[in-house]
């Protein structure tokens, strides 16, 4: 009988979850009865009601007022959260769409924060990989001008870099090609940190005719990609809080700082788990103070089983649960799949 009472205020707690996050308002016992099947009496949802907020999964704001659900209670009601509903077949082709219309690596993350505001009606964000966990697939050389070089760094996750070369001596064509062909030696394959020591190397034992260029362009690599390698995000979506700003008691712009603090954000991305999985940090469980208020749903993206970055949502505590946990997952595993050409 104990399980059969736990698991009938287990789907109280649901349906009082459920219906705030609907009508943001107190839900009192007898809508519960209204909108749900549950098969007992009036009395016994005030009872099961009252044992809820004994545990502190519920509260009531005022004594004449229906109950409100705790962070707790959203804990719990996360997760007992067995079933998502699935995109439909049209949601599926729109995001796959959308997102292999992306010109770039950088322009496909784009996409997918743009795409996870629209869905979910929160402010998204999504972290570009950085070169530390990137490795070199080619580096372009282009000749601007007969003293000026343009090298071009592509990764395997679809990162592009650009950086000039401004030289002391001018390069032919092929003396352009050459000087290609051996940063490529060093680069493709590895890290910048990595192929640090392989691009030092090839400054000492180096045709005579393009060693000044290939030093300065080994230079040029190791101090602006691999000694101050940048963690970026790109964040979208903030107008969407405001509808919500009244459940931010400390003030929605204090919310928002934190959010363009990009340092607060990469933290929380940081600690996403691993592809497939979602985390969900609600209130208190966000270690920034100004983010408490908040809740956080965020997965990782791939490519070729190794994650890259972390992407998700940021919106009040009340939020829609199910589906947004179920539309963070699936335009990460879309946006994985664009970047390993899928």
């Amino acid at each position: 009988m104990a399980g059969l009472t736990d698991r009938r205020r287990q789907e109280v707690l649901r349906a009082i979850v459920a219906d705030y996050i609907h009508s943001q308002e107190p839900v009192g016992s007898k809508s519960l009865l209204e909108r749900h099947q549950l098969n007992v009496s009036s009395a016994t949802i005030r009872n099961d009601m009252a044992v809820l907020e004994s545990e502190g999964l519920i509260a009531q704001q005022h004594a004449s007022s229906g109950r409100i659900p705790t962070e707790k209670g959203y804990r719990q009601f996360v997760d007992h959260i067995h079933d998502l509903k699935p995109l439909s077949a049209a949601e599926r082709r729109a995001i796959l769409c959308f997102l292999e219309d992306g010109v770039d690596m950088e322009d496909v993350l784009r996409r997918s924060v743009q795409l996870l505001s629209q869905l979910t009606r929160q402010a998204a964000v999504v972290q570009i990989p950085t070169l530390k966990v990137s490795r070199v697939k080619h580096c372009e050389v282009v000749a601007l001008g007969p003293m000026r070089l343009l090298l071009v760094l592509i990764t395997d996750s679809g990162r592009v870099d650009q950086r000039n070369v401004e030289l002391d001596d001018s390069l032919d064509a092929d003396e352009v090609i050459q000087l290609r062909d051996l940063l490529n030696s060093a680069l493709v394959g590895k890290s910048l940190r990595e192929a640090s020591s392989s691009l030092a190397q090839l400054a000492v034992d180096v045709p005579p005719n393009i060693q000044g260029a290939l030093a300065k362009s080994a230079r040029r690599l190791i101090e602006t990609l691999v000694e101050q390698p940048s963690d970026r995000l790109i964040l979208t979506g903030t107008s969407h809080l405001t509808r919500s700003a009244r459940d931010f008691p400390s003030g929605l712009p204090s919310v928002i700082e934190a959010l363009e603090e990009q340092v607060v954000v990469l933290k929380l991305l940081a600690n996403v788990p691993d592809l497939g999985n979602v985390s969900v940090l609600i209130g208190g469980e966000n270690e920034d103070a100004e983010l408490q208020e908040t809740s956080i749903v965020a997965t990782a993206y791939g490519s070729d089983g190794h994650p890259l970055g972390g992407l998700g949502v940021v919106g009040p505590t009340f939020m829609d649960y199910p589906g947004t946990i179920s539309k963070v997952s699936a335009v990460a595993r879309y946006v994985s799949r664009v970047l390993a050409g899928e």
